[in-house]
């Protein structure tokens, strides 16, 4: 049976492919829909529902519930630091549902909402990748230096579970087969800046 992946290294290519995401939803939303007026809607809705099904939904509260309390036992000069992440947490899935209630008052009601929906994209985005960052600035590595073998074991196992399609693009392994449908449909629409090999730094 194979080892589980490093489950820092998981993180960080997960933390890649949403950044791509975001840099693509964010292109997007400031071009416009162009003559493919359908089509365009439909690679923003795909977007935002990766966001609010993965990230939020399996990403977060693995880093929540499994990582941040390990952190804070073996650093406790680092709880201003997780408090921030985890408020950051809460906050996140009820802006990315604004999003997607933004985007859909513009399909439907017209030019008048466009710039609503531009501006919360760009507040979101700017938040994700400033999270994103911190986490891996200034939690990872501690964890990576002071977490004991055991505790690192469960983590590997935990990240290596409902492992994020668009992290494999960044070295991560094999997708899950559940998301690789969504995955696809977001390539086929948008070209994905840096195809989700970047980090979000």
């Amino acid at each position: 049976m194979p080892h589980p992946a490093n489950a820092f290294q998981t993180i960080r290519n997960e933390h890649a492919g949403v950044a791509a995401v975001l840099r693509a939803l964010l292109l997007q939303a400031e071009q416009g829909p162009g003559e493919d007026a359908q089509r365009y809607y439909d690679a923003l809705r795909a977007m935002l529902f990766y966001i609010d099904e993965f990230p939020e939904q399996r990403h977060h509260p693995k880093e929540s519930d499994l990582l941040f309390p390990r952190i804070a036992r073996i650093a406790p000069q680092l709880m201003p630091v997780i408090r921030r992440l985890e408020s950051d947490h809460v906050q996140g899935e009820s802006r990315v549902r604004e999003l997607q209630h933004l985007l859909l008052a513009w399909e439907l009601l017209g030019e008048s909402r466009r710039e609503a929906f531009v501006s919360a994209t760009r507040d979101y985005v700017r938040f994700y990748l400033d999270h994103m960052r911190a986490e891996e600035v200034q939690l990872l590595p501690v964890a990576e230096r002071e977490l004991p073998p055991q505790e690192r074991a469960e983590l590997d196992a935990a990240f290596s579970e409902n492992r994020d399609p668009l992290a494999n693009g960044a070295g991560g392994g094999a997708p899950d087969p559940v998301y690789e449908r969504l995955f696809a449909r977001i390539q086929a629409m948008v070209t994905l800046p840096g195809a989700a090999a970047q980090s979000a730094g």
